[in-house]
């Protein structure tokens, strides 16, 4: 029998507490450090539109409207109400990714035109 520690034995140091509860799966904003998040508030505001967006998955991509490589956008830099998709037009910031700082991602992201589709609110079940 295993007596290793995190295993939840009757004996084992780590007992399960019924009255503790998991954590939301709800993702939240990430935290950046005071530099990184300054070098993202000096950049400028850029536009573009969302290539892609899972929100399962928490993540998708920006096509910048200068060109280039897309964008990633984690759903925690997202602003607004609604859940983006494909096409929808979008307001952001370039924030550097770490730790070499040679690509970027988009932050600060705010949707300014919708597409046609219908768009779900994050609070609403997917369908």
């Amino acid at each position: 029998m295993s007596r290793e520690v995190g295993f939840n034995n009757d004996d084992s140091p780590n007992k399960t507490n019924a009255h503790l509860q998991l954590p939301s799966p709800i993702i939240t904003r990430r935290n950046r450090t005071a530099s990184t998040s300054e070098r993202a508030l000096g950049n400028p505001i850029e536009t573009g539109t969302i290539k892609s967006f899972c929100r399962e998955r928490g993540h998708g991509f920006v096509t910048s409207v200068r060109g280039g490589e897309d964008l990633f956008v984690h759903i925690s830099d997202i602003e607004g109400e609604y859940v983006p998709l494909p096409g929808d037009e979008v307001m952001y910031r370039l924030c550097p990714i770490p730790p070499k700082f040679e690509k970027n991602q988009a932050v600060h992201v705010r949707i300014v035109h919708l597409t046609r589709e219908k768009h779900l609110k994050w609070d609403e079940a997917l369908p």
